[in-house]
């Protein structure tokens, strides 16, 4: 059964500046957006306004910041739980790291972030916050979601087995751990399946990698340019614009801030700045790894702690894959949060199918196999010998990959 996406109206209250941009915007995504430009203009709306489902502000007040109302609005107990977005002109990490401190849902810097995107993430977080079980029951009212308990009873028998037949090697490779390098042996993170749970595994980096890691992404980072930029420069010429007539353009005009740019180049300067500023790096050869790490990488080895999750009953041995809660928040999507009905697991369909593909497999292929999973859930779908084929075609690829 494919769900249908049902889009829900929302309000959003924008405190800043760029009043007419956002606007526009909030109008292309048929949601309806009201402006101010103060703290004041802000509190005396919200206290008489209670249909405000988004709140986006600017870092830069007159008179104060984003921060400083974000604190008024929470202690005055009139923020009553709507998402609340902050907006900086010019990247800045001690505001970042503030701004989660504090407990605000998300920061982005406008000179690197298109304001439709910034809509996008606060219907985004709207929906998120009104994904219920009434709206799920709404969509598939004949439907159930249920684990038998031949699958929990199947799950705790083949865990105790498992980790009671391999515990000498898991203490040889938890020694290993120990002696190559100081710390825990195994390291702790937090993912979604049905439920936010702790997720194990053993480790396979050196202690203090938090450290390394910011002298690496500085020297040795493949996403690091010999020049980068900080903001959108409108004055500097098009590359492709500058090769046409005068007065021709090579993509469609731009109205920024008062400011004029073409499409490409403002994606292609906004792109170069996402990757200065962004949090994920790359690193050639990642001295971080270590060599019992590697050797436990390639073979899953450091899978294994994951046993303990199943018989916690946070994970199942087939499932589907729990995700970090960054990525779970953005599968708010009707068609796409459907996977997370069914139980999280260690291996499941769209590992075996990746597997058997060479690797090629897209992001929405792999959602549509974890919702075919899901729907094995429904009603008496579910076959216990299915789970087993699973299980089956998982060796091969563990095997080929070792030998990788």
């Amino acid at each position: 059964m494919i769900l249908k996406l049902i889009f829900i109206a929302m309000t959003i209250l924008y405190i800043g500046k760029s009043t007419e941009t956002y606007k526009q915007c909030a109008k292309d995504k048929n949601s309806t957006l009201i402006a101010v430009q103060t703290s004041i203009e802000c509190l005396q709306l919200l206290k008489n306004k209670n249909n405000i489902d988004v709140i986006i502000c600017s870092y830069n007040l007159t008179g104060n910041t984003g921060l400083y109302l974000f604190d008024v609005l929470k202690n005055e107990s009139i923020l009553k739980n709507r998402p609340f977005i902050l907006v900086s002109d010019e990247h800045n990490s001690s505001l970042l790291a503030e701004t989660f401190a504090k407990g605000i849902n998300d920061y982005f810097v406008s000179s690197s972030t298109a304001v439709n995107q910034i809509i996008e993430r606060a219907q985004s977080l709207y929906k998120l916050k009104d994904l219920n079980k009434a709206v799920i029951d709404n969509l598939i009212p004949h439907e159930t979601y249920k684990l038998p308990l031949s699958k929990r009873i199947f799950d705790v028998f083949f865990a105790f087995s498992v980790l009671i037949s391999i515990a000498p090697l898991i203490l040889l490779i938890m020694l290993a751990i120990r002696l190559e390098s100081k710390g825990k042996v195994y390291y702790i993170s937090k993912r979604v399946g049905k439920k936010t749970f702790d997720f194990y595994k053993l480790r396979s980096m050196h202690s203090g990698s938090e450290d390394l890691i910011k002298k690496l992404a500085q020297e040795n980072n493949q996403y690091k340019k010999a020049k980068t930029l900080t903001t959108i420069d409108f004055e500097a010429p098009c590359p492709k614009c500058s090769k046409l007539l005068k007065g021709k353009l090579c993509s469609p005009l731009l109205h920024i801030d008062a400011k004029e740019i073409c499409d490409y180049w403002y994606n292609t300067q906004k792109n170069e700045i996402e990757k200065t500023n962004s949090t994920f790096i790359k690193i050639a050869n990642d001295p971080r790894i270590t060599k019992i790490g590697k050797l436990i990488r390639n073979t899953s080895i450091d899978e294994l702690p994951q046993l303990i999750n199943v018989i916690k009953g946070d994970m199942s041995i087939v499932g589907n894959r729990p995700l970090p809660v960054y990525e779970a928040e953005l599968l708010t999507k009707d068609t796409m949060s459907k996977r997370f009905l069914a139980p999280a697991g260690i291996t499941g369909l769209w590992q075996v199918e990746l597997r058997g593909r060479g690797g090629e497999m897209s992001e929405e292929e792999r959602m549509r196999l974890d919702n075919e999973y899901a729907d094995h859930f429904t009603g008496n779908n579910y076959s216990f010998w299915y789970d087993i084929k699973l299980i089956l075609r998982t060796f091969p690829g563990l095997i080929q990959k070792s030998t990788v």
